[in-house]
């Protein structure tokens, strides 16, 4: 982490955090010192152009979206924030640094209610049963790739007469999510005989990871008679809370249901507001059906 003062400074900064929150971090800060090494620059004497040249080169160079670029700045802005309140530096070079703009939609669409309807039947008829685990406890739980792989037969439990599945969140947070029949008897097959161990195995009889999960993911969708995007994990979350929207459930529970701690977080998952199926040039070219 280069000299005694920065590696205090990291420290210092990442004792903040737990968890997933932290490895995740963590992560976002290594690049950025990464991109200072290579630079020869001093991450703790940095001036604020150079925090926006890095801004520059994770979005025109590393092509990052808007959310992520965001993120990564973010994380910088808390590391020489928290450096100002320990003493280490006056100011922080990230102050005044132009954030990019995160549109207050999410750039990923998810999958239609058809499309959903299809992953789900053929990973239920797949021969791997964790196929259809996989499947449910992402798009039918709302969960993370990071709770579903790391969810272990143990987690599963009883509470107040409802199936429920302990589940270890963001920041280490504990909650209990409810089992609805057709997820539970998804895990039921995936676990199989066992007693315990990871809810979750791949071809190997390992714990499954997000790469094998998205490989999973990909190798369903080729299978599927209906066109699939390129999936990723992450799509069947957003499918998740979408799926809830346009079925009608208040924001609200939306919400809770996925965990959110800010409801605008699950607002830019509506895609009804920008819902292709109902695009105003479908009325228009309807109502002047006869001319055309």
């Amino acid at each position: 982490m280069g000299t005694d003062p920065l590696r205090m400074a990291t420290a210092a900064y990442l004792a903040r955090y737990k968890g997933t929150s932290r490895m995740h971090t963590k992560s976002d800060l290594r690049i950025f010192l990464g991109w200072c090494t290579e630079r020869n620059l001093k991450p703790l004497s940095v001036q604020r152009a150079q925090v926006e040249l890095y801004v520059r080169w994770l979005q025109e160079i590393r092509r990052f979206r808007p959310s992520t670029v965001s993120r990564r700045l973010s994380v910088v802005a808390g590391f020489y924030r928290t450096c100002v309140i320990d003493g280490v530096l006056e100011h922080s070079p990230a102050d005044h640094v132009r954030r990019p703009n995160v549109p207050p939609e999410s750039p990923t669409l998810g999958l239609s209610h058809l499309q959903f309807e299809a992953l789900l039947s053929v990973a239920r008829q797949s021969a791997n049963p964790n196929d259809f685990a996989l499947v449910a406890m992402l798009g039918l739980l709302g969960l993370r790739i990071f709770e579903a792989t790391g969810a272990d037969i143990h987690d599963l439990g009883e509470e107040h007469g409802h199936r429920v599945l302990r589940v270890v969140g963001k920041g280490t947070r504990v909650v209990l999510v409810p089992l609805p029949p057709a997820v539970g008897r998804a895990i039921e097959r995936a676990v199989g005989e066992r007693v315990s161990g990871p809810i979750l195995l791949n071809t190997r009889g390992a714990r499954m990871d997000r790469h094998a999960a998205t490989r999973r993911l990909r190798n369903l969708a080729a299978e599927s008679v209906v066109r699939l995007p390129r999936l990723h994990p992450h799509m069947l979350r957003h499918t998740f809370v979408t799926t809830m929207l346009d079925a009608g459930v208040d924001l609200r529970d939306v919400q809770i249901a996925a965990r959110h701690a800010d409801p605008r977080t699950t607002m830019r998952y509506d895609r009804a507001r920008n819902n292709l199926d109902r695009h105003p040039n479908y009325i228009l070219a309807a109502y002047m059906a006869s001319g055309t």
